[in-house]
């Protein structure tokens, strides 16, 4: 633990570099990607509750989810007519 604490002192500006980068990361990318996972199953079918919640989260989330918008597809597939 000592030797840990020991390296993180000397190289403390690279540490911090990469916190920050995984952070911004996380909520550019990881945590907007699921969220928009998560509206793509449950926007028709949420409870009242739930749909704030969402709203919350895109609100929260804005620009993770405005740089991932233009690669998500969420059209409704063609139906198929029988005859």
């Amino acid at each position: 633990m000592d030797n840990l604490l020991q390296y993180l002192n000397q190289n403390q500006p690279i540490a911090i570099a990469l916190l920050y980068l995984v952070l911004a990361g996380a909520y550019l990318l990881v945590v907007p990607l699921a969220i928009m996972l998560y509206l793509k199953l449950r926007w028709y079918n949420a409870t009242s509750f739930e749909r704030g919640f969402m709203y919350f989260l895109v609100f929260f989330f804005f620009p993770g989810l405005l740089l991932l918008a233009p690669f998500m597809n969420f059209r409704p597939q063609r139906r198929q007519i029988s005859s």
